[in-house]
């Protein structure tokens, strides 16, 4: 009798198991054509939001890929690449992708740019820079 409920309990947990593992599973999805710039902006905020940043930085991909001349959105979408690589702690990649975003700034209409992404850029840039100073100061 002790082994039938020992062969269940490692049935259920094998089940528990695989059902976390596809869960937690983030590879490619497909995005739709025929979304808006700002549809492809909701849903990777909307992915982001639930922690699948995998699915967000499709999102943000294909607004990069499909709209290039979107300046806006192609702001907007590098911006939220970089923050979430900042979430995720991979600060040297946010790192680079913020200050590559900055310099596109570095045009004489930048007037015309959203300055929004040019503001949120420098600011999650001082906070890296607080992380990393925090830590050097602890080793």
């Amino acid at each position: 009798m002790k082994l039938k409920h020992f062969a269940a309990f490692v049935g259920l947990a094998c089940l528990a198991v695989a059902s976390l593992a596809v869960s937690c599973y983030t590879g490619p999805i497909v995005v739709p054509d025929g979304l808006t710039p700002a549809e492809l902006i909701q849903r990777g905020q909307e992915a982001s939001d639930k922690n699948r940043y995998s699915h967000s930085l499709q999102y943000y991909a294909a607004v990069i890929e499909r709209f290039p001349f979107d300046i806006d959105s192609t702001l907007a979408a590098e911006y939220e690449i970089a923050f979430i690589h900042y979430k995720q702690k991979n600060y040297e990649l946010s790192k680079t992708e913020l200050n590559d975003l900055i310099d596109r700034y570095n045009v004489t209409d930048e007037e015309l740019l959203p300055a929004q992404f040019k503001i949120l850029s420098g600011i999650v840039l001082a906070k890296i820079e607080e992380i990393e100073n925090s830590r050097k100061k602890r080793n």
